[in-house]
Parts: C-alpha cells; structure tokens; sequence
C-alpha cells in the first residue's frame, strides 16, 4: 500500500476520532467513576474491541450488518443495554468510591491486609474492567458500519492482498484512537482526583460518571441508520 494512501486515511481518521464520540465518552464515564487505571484500561480494552471488528470488516462479516437492518439492530441493542448497565453500576457504587481511593486504610494503621486484599481485588477489577470495555468496542455497530464503509476505499485492489490492506489501515485507525482515547481519559481522571480529597464530591462525580454511561447507552439505542 502505497504512503499517499496510508497518510489520507491517517489524516480522515484523526478528523473522525478527535471530535467525542461513543467511546470517549464511554472512557470519561468509567474515569471519573473508577479512576486513570480503569480508564486506561477501558482503552486497552475498546481498541482491542475495535480491531476485532476491522478483522470481521477484513474477512466480509462486515458486510453482513451493513446491509441487514436486523443484525445492525440486534447488536446496537445488546451494545446499548450492556452501557446501560454498566452505568447503573456505577451509579449503585458511587458511594463506595472513597473507601476505594483511600485503600480502606484503618485509623490503627493496621492497612497491609487491607492492601494485600485491595491488590488482589484491583487485579480482578482490571481483568473485568478491560473486557467490559472489549464488549464496548466489539458491540459498536456505528463502528462496524463505518470500517465497512470507509476502508474498502482506500485499498488498492490492484496491488491484491486486499484482506491485509484493510488489516493495515485499521491499525492505522486504531494507534490514532488508542492516543486519543487515552488522553481523554487521563485528562478525566486528574479532574476526579482533585474530586477524591472529598468523598461527597467524589459519590457525586461516580455519579455523573454512571449518569454519563446511561445516557450514552440511550443515545446508542436512539440511533438509527441513514437508510
């Protein structure tokens, strides 16, 4: 594939990704209800989530949801519940927050059981935190019909291998959203830091996080198709 091509798509890409959309509010929410860890996480996790479905675009899947109005709806659906829980989630534990920042520390000093359990629950919290956001990203029919309809365009069926050039592109697509996503979510979590010195703001702001998520999970719910 030849460089002008890689640079366009690079260049539409970053036009698409920079301005918020789906995933980085999803990546907001989950930093200002859980923190940088979860939301660079959640990144991880999304993007991984992402590629799958450039691979499906890659193989014909793609084609599939972009012309089946019942599959398109069938996935939007599951991926908008599935955001719709995640933030009842967090609404329901936004009072714990606290407690999870501080480590749960008691005034004996007697904490290292306290944090040898944290460590433990925090390894399991980011196993799930980071499917939780893999399912984000493989259930994104937007997404999907975007790979479906953008990347063909920019392979170069002449050069054959078409199959990889899709493969390329969305790795192309995916570093840039990986960068982009990240930052949103770090500038998120320096904001619910200075939220964590109270625990009232710190339950409001899990909150809003969890708000944010269910209100995204409707909006996802509330799109249609342009045909």
């Amino acid at each position: 594939m030849s460089a002008d091509r890689l640079l366009a798509f690079a260049a539409m890409s970053f036009l698409l990704i920079v301005i918020p959309g789906p995933s980085v509010l999803f990546v907001i929410g989950r930093a200002l209800a859980q923190g940088r860890r979860a939301a660079l996480t959640t990144v991880v996790g999304n993007t991984l989530g992402a590629y799958v479905l450039i691979v499906a675009v890659a193989f014909g899947i793609g084609a599939v949801v972009e012309r089946s109005v019942l599959v398109f709806t069938a996935l939007k659906l599951a991926g908008a519940a599935y955001l719709v829980y995640l933030g009842v989630k967090a609404w329901r534990e936004r009072g714990s927050l606290h407690a999870a920042v501080t480590g749960g520390e008691g005034r004996d000093g007697s904490g290292g059981g306290a944090a040898q359990n944290g460590a433990a629950r925090n390894g399991a919290g980011g196993r799930r935190t980071f499917w939780e956001g893999f399912a984000v990203g493989v259930t994104n029919p937007k997404t999907l019909v975007f790979f479906a309809a953008v990347l063909p365009q920019f392979v170069d069926r002449a050069q054959g291998h078409v199959a990889a050039q899709m493969l390329l592109l969305g790795l192309v697509f995916n570093v840039i959203a990986l960068a982009s996503d990240a930052a949103w979510g770090l500038l998120a979590a320096t904001a619910r830091d200075w939220f964590a010195r109270s625990p009232q703001r710190l339950s409001l702001v899990g909150g809003v996080g969890g708000l944010t998520m269910i209100g995204l999970g409707v909006t996802v719910a509330a799109t249609g198709r342009k045909d």
